[in-house]
């Protein structure tokens, strides 16, 4: 098997395109959007594979086209809903998630950008730190800070008791 063949390819895909789904899933919070976002980024990867290919960690360049696109979309849609409020159209509905899929995703989008990514690729992908600092051009402790900033602010997004529900149990 030639390196940047085909069948490299297929391979390739067939052992990480699970991880990049997982990756987009938790960035995003729908599995359609991100099969789709993670099909382009393949489809991307295709398209320059001999050189994508010769990279140390071709992963690492999938989940980094992948979470731009991510991104992108994320910004298309807040676009589209602005445009809406000021049409005064209605968003379609669809059947609604759990409340915990509601929070955490909610949470997520709350952090900065290079928090959530962080958080993603430690905790969903189970990568380490030297790996995500390798990953994404960060030193290790800057890696380790956002983790840690990261999860103090989840711990404090995801809280079951609110500040307004500790007030209110002070004044009674």
């Amino acid at each position: 098997m030639t390196r940047g063949g085909t069948e490299d390819f297929d391979a390739f895909y067939a052992a990480t395109a699970r991880r990049v789904v997982l990756h987009v899933y938790a960035v995003c919070g729908d599995l359609g959007d991100a099969q789709d976002i993670t099909q382009e980024a393949y489809a991307r990867a295709w398209q320059h594979w001999p050189k994508v290919s010769a990279y140390d960690n071709p992963e690492q360049w999938v989940r980094t086209v992948a979470w731009r696109l991510a991104a992108n979309r994320w910004r298309g849609f807040k676009r589209w809903l602005a445009a809406q409020a000021r049409l005064g159209g209605q968003p379609s509905t669809t059947a609604s998630p759990s409340p915990d899929r509601v929070a955490v995703i909610a949470a997520l989008q709350r952090l900065p950008e290079a928090q959530r990514q962080t958080v993603v690729l430690h905790y969903l992908l189970d990568m380490s730190v030297g790996d995500i600092a390798t990953g994404t051009g960060v030193p290790a402790g800057t890696v380790k800070a956002r983790l840690a900033r990261a999860r103090a602010a989840l711990a404090d997004l995801l809280s079951d008791e609110t500040p307004e529900v500790n007030d209110a149990a002070s004044r009674s």
